[in-house]
């Protein structure tokens, strides 16, 4: 009997079925994941090496497009993708290689071969084992082991470092053998191999971290370890997430490690990029990392930038602000001139203990020398560990050794004194260390009033405040002289009292303090013609000093409702915060009733100024209002994660941003701003401060800030980005609803890009757009554990990854505000929306 053709066709499907299904179940057999190489089952090119719980996972890779391919080893899931580890980073294999495979060698050592079988890398275990096998530990350190059940393996990928540290990993050195493990930069993005930036420990005890320059020229160094932390990173001091780094010195065996461990439930890592930049990140999510510390950040951070002798004060310019010494001048000035600080300082005078017998009497009047404290620093290079001296003893062992150029005496350390020239200080933006250092009795300043910026303006400052606390003892029956000491202390006798605490705890040189009369120069007496702006703090002016810089003064005004708190809030701490999204402060000046705070000059003057005014709205194109966007979300991210404190601003909104030259913006306004411990997720008060439209529903109904508070004000800032519209001067349909229910009522038509300020016609990118307001609704969310964290933020918007869904903003159905189609647009520093600040909160 024939087949027919229905027949013929029914067994050709079946068998091409049949095929096509032996293909996918030998391809997935191919690429399935292992657990273990043996010397049986030897690994490929199409197979991952997983560990127990997937977390990380081995394989082939060619980094960044590269014609070459190398074994390593990353995290699973995290975006972007992570190499901690490379086998084979000084033996590439060639991309057009796809025979070559890892296995177990009949000695059992772990060995990568090539299509040809010729061995490009082995564990080179010098004790042979015909039981070994290969595994991935959770942990990410690669193993091998004997068939032995709980011994030690013969081999670990822990011992041998390329780029990263991964926590319980082990940086060792030992200074008799002078073996060392460090970490070593990749050369390029597409070439792991060893380049020219390396991290490891010192020899000098205490230990310290370097960045070197082909492991010998110093690039970066962290300063002494104290038994907790390293005293040259500032950020250590409230970082929780740096807290699980220890630090071994065994000064009798001459060993030393260092290593950290972290949360269970969070992934972290330390690495060095091949720019030579060492960073600390971190995924609390397990899908992206987001960056917690990095150095170098600034010229400042550069080892010996501003020579021996000489400190450098932190600055995001180019070029570094070197200063010498006290009782040192530029060992070169035609150098200095030049901006080529590397040759340092020299002394001015001779020490007492370097001149002869027969010319001291003569050249110092037969005076010892002295020793001058600074305050605030990250010690110099080159100490030497004292131990067991109280800080007079210190001190007498420095002084009576001629050699000795300076002493500190450091917490959880001792004594440390300098014998060699200093080199490599730094002025640290927070915390710091005194540094004692050695001068010839004439450059000690006995006597001698002290000098600030403007000397004379100092001291008035320093006068007044005295003045006002004598004040309160002896005038108290005075009205007159009472109610004008309560206009200065506005807010409590507390804030004086703390201003006078901070001022005797530190060093007055660390304040910039301007000569009113100065101010009153710059800013033509205050005149009409110069006012920026009025907000809630009070009248903004532009001003030009003596020599020709710029400046925007801040004038307290008596009516504001703001005080001496708030004055010396954001006078201390945006002096503290450096970042390029951060407005600079660049001083201060009291006088009498007068309290005025010095900025750099933004010309673009604030985001509302552009961004609400109908006629210049369309500067702003979409490019700069996205760049707005992410500048905005960096600089929160640094007050919440990369600053040296942890800082809730707390009146985020457009009035409060700044555009500098090149429409860059930065954050201002810190007056209501407040620091809260790196551990602290909330905080209450009973003062709500801030603006309607802008404030969270948990901080205006009760009273509770966290980060997440300002992750609500910068979702209902983006969004207003995006229209061009105040949420505060907007509503739509009969009930008048307010923006974020206008904004909700779009994305849940599939009707964003409505949104869209109308005077971007065609000029932008639709999926930045429609990202940019997905992440604007889930920063508005009503709580505050659905909205994401800054770090997130960044991430997600320059990236394509999916997004939660946004859930409908409740409090959105509240109306703002009537509509005004008449805003005003005068204001430069604060809001003119309406600022709240008393509320009690419940």
């Amino acid at each position: 009997m024939g087949f027919g053709k229905e027949t013929i066709g029914s067994i050709f499907d079946s068998t091409m079925f049949v095929l096509i299904l032996f293909t996918l179940l030998l391809s997935q057999h191919q690429c399935a994941e292992v657990y273990e190489i043996t010397p049986s089952q030897p690994f490929s090119q199409t197979q991952t090496l997983v560990s127990p719980s997937r977390i990380f996972e081995l394989g082939f890779f060619s980094p960044n497009g590269s014609v070459n391919k190398y074994v390593g080893i990353w995290h699973t899931n995290i975006s972007p993708r992570k190499v901690v580890w490379v086998a084979n980073r000084e033996n590439p294999l060639a991309a057009s290689d796809t025979l070559a495979n890892l296995t177990i060698s009949s000695n059992g050592n772990l060995e990568l071969v090539d299509g040809k079988q010729n061995s490009l890398w082995s564990t080179n275990i010098s004790v042979p084992s015909n039981g070994s096998a290969a595994e991935l530990l959770d942990s990410g350190n690669l193993v091998v082991k004997d068939d032995d059940v709980g011994a030690d393996p013969l081999w670990q990928s822990f011992d041998y470092p390329s780029d990263t540290l991964l926590p319980n990993m082990v940086l060792e050195f030992d200074s008799k053998s002078g073996k060392r493990s460090l970490m070593k930069a990749w050369k390029s993005e597409s070439d792991p191999s060893a380049g020219l930036f390396w991290a490891g420990l010192s020899w000098d005890v205490p230990s310290q971290v370097f960045i070197w320059i082909n492991e010998s020229k110093p690039y970066w160094r962290s300063g002494a370890w104290d038994k907790s932390r390293f005293i040259g990173v500032p950020d250590m001091n409230n970082n929780q997430y740096l807290s699980g780094f220890t630090l071994n010195d065994d000064v009798n065996q001459g060993t030393k490690s260092f290593s950290y461990r972290f949360f269970e439930n969070t992934l972290s890592y330390l690495g060095i990029s091949s720019d030579g930049v060492l960073s600390f990140k971190l995924s609390d999510n397990g899908s992206n990392w987001w960056l917690n510390w990095e150095a170098p950040v600034n010229p400042c951070d550069i080892y010996g930038t501003c020579g021996v002798y000489g400190v450098c004060k932190g600055s995001e310019s180019p070029n570094p602000n070197c200063e010498c010494l006290k009782g040192f001048v530029p060992k070169s000035n035609e150098e200095w001139s030049n901006e080529n600080r590397t040759g340092g300082c020299v002394r001015t005078t001779e020490l007492f203990c370097d001149q002869s017998n027969t010319s001291r009497s003569f050249a110092s009047g037969g005076k010892e020398d002295g020793f001058r404290k600074m305050v605030g620093l990250k010690l110099p290079d080159f100490h030497e560990l004292i131990d067991n001296l109280e800080a007079d003893e210190c001190k007498i062992r420095c002084l009576n050794n001629c050699s000795c150029q300076a002493y500190a005496q450091v917490n959880n350390i001792g004594c440390l004194v300098w014998s060699s020239d200093l080199i490599d200080i730094q002025e640290s933006a927070f915390g710091g260390n005194d540094l004692y250092i050695r001068l010839a009795h004439g450059e000690l300043d006995e006597g001698k009033p002290v000098k600030l910026i403007a000397s004379v303006t100092a001291v008035g400052f320093i006068s007044i405040l005295s003045a006002i606390a004598f004040g309160v003892q002896r005038l108290r029956g005075n009205t007159k002289e009472k109610t004008k000491l309560m206009r200065l202390n506005h807010t409590s006798d507390n804030s004086r009292d703390n201003l006078q605490e901070y001022l005797r705890k530190h060093d007055p040189s660390e304040l910039f303090i301007y000569d009113f009369d100065s101010i009153l120069n710059a800013t033509n007496n205050f005149s009409t013609m110069n006012k920026l702006g009025e907000g809630g703090f009070g009248p903004v002016y532009k001003g030009k000093l003596q020599e020709g810089k710029e400046i925007a003064v801040k004038r307290l005004s008596s009516s504001s409702g703001q005080g001496i708190e708030e004055f010396k809030n954001e006078m201390l701490l945006i002096s503290k915060l450096q970042h390029k999204n951060l407005v600079r402060i660049m001083g201060c000046c009291v006088k009498d009733d007068e309290k005025l705070l010095i900025y750099e000059f933004m010309p673009n003057r604030s985001l509302d100024t552009l961004l609400f005014d109908p006629k210049r709205r369309a500067e702003l194109d979409w490019a700069r209002r996205f760049n707005i966007i992410q500048g905005v979300a960096r600089g929160l991210l640094y007050l919440h994660h990369d600053s040296r404190l942890k800082v809730i601003h707390r009146d985020l909104k457009v009035s409060n941003i700044l555009l500098d030259e090149n429409m860059n913006p930065k954050i201002s306004d810190f007056g209501l701003a407040r620091i809260v411990e790196a551990t602290q997720s909330l905080a209450n008060t009973h003062k709500v401060v801030g603006t309607l439209g802008y404030m969270s529903p948990e901080y205006a109904m009760g009273g509770i800030f966290s980060e997440k508070s300002d992750v609500y004000s910068f979702g209902v800032l983006l969004l207003e980005i995006i229209a061009g519209k105040k949420n505060t001067s907007f509503y739509y349909n009969e009930e008048q609803h307010g923006f974020l229910a206008y904004v909700w009522h779009l994305w849940n038509e599939g009707r964003g890009l409505d949104l869209l300020d109308e005077v971007l016609a065609d000029s932008y990118s639709s999926s930045e757009v429609t990202r940019c307001m997905h992440i604007g609704l889930l920063c508005v969310q009503d709580k505050s554990e659905d909205r994401p964290i800054m770090p997130d933020v960044v991430f997600t918007l320059s990236s394509e990854t999916d997004l939660p869904l946004p859930k409908q903003p409740i409090f959105s159905n509240f109306r703002n505000a009537v509509y005004n189609p008449q805003p005003q647009y005068d204001n430069i520093f604060s809001a003119n929306e309406e600022t709240i600040t008393i509320i009690e909160g419940r």
